[in-house]
């Protein structure tokens, strides 16, 4: 648990038991609503709560804040505008008119005298371009490993600098994508394009995964973040396999072998302690 000491809140100690990312990707003008972490709303009752913000390369800085029953909730400077709110019930931070500024990663935290203890946070990105292409589908076996490899194909020589790389794992079920790996300032995977005419660059991305289990079955994918925009790249839909049929058969019939060769053995030790009985008699 990493512990950061702010100048805001009045030396608040921020305290962050982060246990993952969700990503949200959101677009100029729209509302968007942020959950807040339920390990930190079922404690509302006994302690007050917060929103911060985290900005690339920054430590939190708060947005808002309960400050006892019956205040207000007291907004931070840069969030007075009212675009931002939050629902009484859920802790649900909404944001109205999306603007380039607000992207960052947001926490919802709970207030213990001057401490602030973080849930997972949310990441907020501006998406620039979406993925037109279907994805390429893998079938692995639990236990094997893969190389997954994404291509970015949109980046212009204005934008050509150091960049920061994200994967991301969309699973059944989930309602987000989560980040499974983040690497900064990689811009020698990038080339010019071939094309003569072509402003863009082709960048090529690789992230090995090793010993897959069922858990890392998904949707994988890169993205991009260079001048305040993230830039997705193709994706990859992963089916984790368990053990063949052909392996669950071989098992099977070991098992059934071993209990018929147990069962026949205690039919023989019945029968002599049987037969010694009766030649007691």
């Amino acid at each position: 648990m990493i512990t950061l000491i702010t100048a805001l809140f009045l030396f608040t100690t921020v305290k962050t038991g982060i246990s993952g990312l969700q990503v949200q990707t959101v677009r100029r003008g729209n509302i968007e609503v942020i959950k807040c972490d339920e390990n930190i709303v079922k404690d509302k009752e006994t302690h007050l709560l917060a929103w911060y913000k985290q900005s690339l390369g920054n430590v939190p800085q708060p947005v808002l804040r309960q400050f006892g029953d019956g205040e207000k909730l007291r907004y931070q400077s840069g969030f007075k505008d009212g675009r931002f709110t939050v629902d009484e019930e859920t802790f649900d931070l909404s944001i109205k008119g999306i603007k380039q500024e607000d992207a960052g990663t947001y926490f919802c935290g709970k207030v213990n005298a001057n401490a602030v203890e973080f849930g997972s946070g949310t990441r907020l990105f501006f998406q620039a371009e979406k993925i037109h292409h279907p994805p390429t589908e893998m079938v692995i076996k639990t236990g094997d490993s893969v190389t997954l490899q994404c291509s970015v194909e949109s980046l212009t020589p204005d934008c050509s600098g150091d960049h920061s790389v994200y994967w991301f794992r969309h699973g059944s079920g989930e309602s987000h994508p989560g980040i499974i790996y983040t690497h900064g300032n990689r811009s020698d995977e990038c080339k010019k394009s071939s094309e003569t005419d072509s402003p863009t660059q082709s960048c090529v991305y690789k992230l090995p995964q090793r010993n897959l289990s069922l858990s890392d079955a998904g949707t994988h994918y890169c993205a991009v973040s260079a001048c305040g925009q993230i830039l997705f790249g193709n994706q990859t839909k992963v089916t984790v396999q368990g053990e063949s049929n052909g392996r669950t058969e071989l098992l099977f019939c070991r098992l059934y072998f071993t209990g018929f060769i147990l069962l026949v053995l205690f039919t023989l030790l019945y029968f002599i302690c049987s037969l010694k009985e009766n030649s007691r008699v």
